[in-house]
């Protein structure tokens, strides 16, 4: 999958409002209460965090919402208003903020990265044997796709729709990702005790992934509706009934 336009809003149903920045932040982006946030921060830090929170603001409005502002949680997760859900993302020269209605999502993970395979030493860092053993490698004659990278992104977007929904920590370890290089889709199983849904367990999420413009973009969306859980594409991989 390569293109030369940045949509991530493809990876993700429509009752996701998806907003992106290619390059600087606008003059403004920080709300005053934000500001103290990044004020001892370096210049690349400051104009990440200003970015996803224009990004933010930018995707909420089309919800509706005012702007206000989002401050890092305990764990650096966006604090999004009461009756919201939604992820922030950023890297060099890039930033987008994936937002929607509670109602009808009740988790979004959201991740892009350069399109580069990663550093030495860190896919071993940050994977399991497992995972690494299945890794899916670039079919003769197409263009190389970096797939320790989006592996990675598939991690950090599965923590992404996690941690704010249960408020536990998940590490590296916790989760065990297999990418499908055909459908654009990547399932993760939760090796830690699941989160209860209703009469279910959720014990795993279902992504799509892509690279395009020389970014690896991976999503995750999980529908609050029990009957859109089935999806494909943006359902949770794992569901298992709890007894009665």
């Amino acid at each position: 999958m390569t293109g030369d336009t940045v949509m991530i809003d493809e990876l993700l149903p429509e009752t996701v409002s998806v907003a992106e920045l290619s390059g600087e932040p606008p003059d403004g982006a920080l709300l005053r209460e934000e500001e103290p946030v990044v004020s001892r921060a370096v210049g690349k830090r400051k104009r990440e965090f200003a970015a996803g929170r224009w990004c933010a603001r930018r995707a909420m409005a089309e919800l509706g919402s005012p702007p206000v502002p989002i401050l890092p949680g305990p764990r650096g997760e966006p604090q999004w208003p009461a009756g919201l859900v939604g992820a922030i993302t950023h890297c060099e020269g890039y930033a987008a903020a994936v937002v929607a209605r509670s109602a009808q999502v009740l988790a979004l993970g959201a991740d892009a990265e350069p399109a580069k395979p990663l550093p030495d030493g860190i896919l071993e860092a940050v994977t399991l044997p497992g995972e690494r053993a299945v890794l899916p490698r670039t079919p003769c004659g197409t263009t190389p796709l970096p797939w320790d990278r989006i592996l990675f992104s598939a991690k950090e977007s599965v923590y992404k729709a996690w941690f704010p929904m249960t408020g536990r920590p998940l590490g590296f370890e916790d989760a065990s990702i297999s990418l499908d290089p055909y459908e654009g889709t990547f399932t993760a199983r939760l090796l830690v005790p699941g989160w209860q849904l209703g009469d279910s367990v959720l014990s795993g999420f279902r992504g799509r992934w892509t690279v395009r413009a020389g970014l690896v973009m991976t999503a995750i969306a999980l529908p609050a509706a029990a009957g859109d859980r089935a999806s494909p594409a943006y359902g949770p991989a794992m569901a298992t009934e709890l007894p009665r």
